[in-house]
């Protein structure tokens, strides 16, 4: 199977994407991150630094789990253009924002 190129809007979603995991992670260490999601930390450095633009929806939903970020807050912070709106934290902290 062949795989398409990603289109200019798929690579800056995934550019946002990794921010928000990044600022989501705060003074937690990369590896420690990745290993409670069981996810290699490379995998973790490629997302976060925008290489895989499009990670398959299991591994994200493992990190946003350690992170204690909601899928949908994720979705909604990706898919904007402007970048303006923090992101909602899930669980207890529900009304915290992250720092953008």
């Amino acid at each position: 199977m062949v795989r398409l190129p990603l289109t200019p809007a798929e690579v800056e979603r995934g550019q946002r994407l990794g921010a928000l995991l990044r600022r989501a992670r705060g003074g937690r260490s990369m590896l420690g991150t990745a290993l409670d999601a069981g996810v290699s930390p490379e995998t973790l450095r490629k997302i976060e630094s925008g290489r895989v633009a499009t990670p398959a929806f299991p591994t994200i939903a493992a990190i946003a789990d350690v992170l204690g970020l909601s899928l949908d807050a994720v979705w909604s912070e990706i898919n904007q253009s402007d970048g303006g709106a923090g992101l909602a934290r899930s669980g207890r902290n529900a009304g915290e924002r992250l720092a953008s």
